[in-house]
């Protein structure tokens, strides 16, 4: 039996998948990333979901993807990676040796990206955009069916400059989308507007110093909470500036929306990102495009590293 071996590699955990030759799930491995121990222990954990993946000694490996956070070269070389501990190192290189199969590495946004397109199975989908919306912005883009990564760090769509009089982002930068659209930035803002003195059901998260959830978030939303809708309405007119702009660079036929905000608040905004997107999108180019929410959750990263693989061997 011939497989392949997805992993999606996060700052607190790792998560490893065995599928077969059709991309059908076997076995799944989850392991803590342990980060904070240090480099030597990262690829420890890494080893082992990979070898309890491969206990039954009748499989045949052919090939491992795996997406990870953070550059990552057209060589498989991590050369940054936030919250774990990887510099200038060839993941690739250490995998493929270790296991003597070909080994694709890449971004994970990238790649979580590249398993929804794969998931959606419609041959007629060739132009597809990404947009990941969790505690940062990332983004992805499918050219002619294949994921495009230009020297391996393309699609940094949280980092295109929606404001250039905006506020600073974390990436140094000054108005970019990160800054306005994340879960990072939602809950900056309620958190500034409760400093000068409104009021929020989302106070007593804040002031207890908890990372509010997606899902408090949309829960305050639906509530009507004033500095909530404000926080959001104020990230969706930030995102359909960078969506219009995309769209007229790429002219999509599809604009995948994903991420932690979108599994819990899609469904909500999906129509109010269409409605500021077509503010600022061509008007011939926006009747050709279709928007799709991300629908492998979890599963996204592993899937998307499985076919990464598959369809590059």
């Amino acid at each position: 039996m011939k497989n392949y071996i997805g992993l999606d590699i996060g700052g607190t955990k790792i998560l490893g998948v065995l599928y077969d030759e059709k991309g059908n799930p076997i076995i799944k491995r989850k392991k803590k990333t342990k980060a904070s121990e240090g480099l030597d222990v990262v690829m420890e954990q890494i080893f082992k979901v990979v070898d309890e993946l491969l206990e039954d000694k009748s499989l045949e490996l052919i090939g491992i993807g795996a997406g990870i956070p953070g550059l990552v070269t057209d060589e498989g070389i991590i050369t940054f990676s936030p919250n774990i501990p990887l510099r200038d190192f060839n993941l690739k290189k250490i995998l493929s040796k270790k296991y003597d199969v070909p080994v694709i590495i890449g971004n994970d946004v990238n790649v979580a990206m590249f398993g929804e397109f794969k998931c959606l199975n419609r041959d007629d989908l060739k132009h597809v955009l990404g947009l990941f919306i969790g505690t940062g912005v990332g983004g992805a883009i499918i050219i002619d069916g294949k994921l495009y990564q230009g020297q391996g760090a393309a699609a940094e769509f949280g980092h295109m400059v929606v404001n250039s009089d905006g506020v600073f982002c974390g990436c140094g930068s000054q108005g970019c989308l990160e800054a306005y659209a994340s879960k990072w930035a939602i809950q900056e803002f309620i958190q500034s507007q409760i400093k000068k003195g409104r009021k929020s059901v989302l106070s007593e998260i804040l002031e207890s110093g908890d990372v509010i959830k997606s899902s408090a978030i949309e829960k305050a939303y639906s509530e009507g909470d004033e500095v909530t809708v404000e926080a959001i309405d104020r990230a969706v007119r930030y995102l359909g500036i960078a969506l219009g702009s995309l769209i007229n660079l790429f002219n999509p036929q599809m604009i995948i929306l994903g991420g932690g905000m979108m599994e819990s608040m899609g469904k909500t905004l999906k129509s109010k990102i269409i409605e500021e997107s077509t503010l600022h999108a061509m008007p011939g180019l926006m009747k050709t495009v279709e928007f799709s929410l991300s629908v492998l959750g979890d599963d996204a990263g592993v899937y998307g590293a499985c076919q990464l693989i598959s369809n590059n061997k």
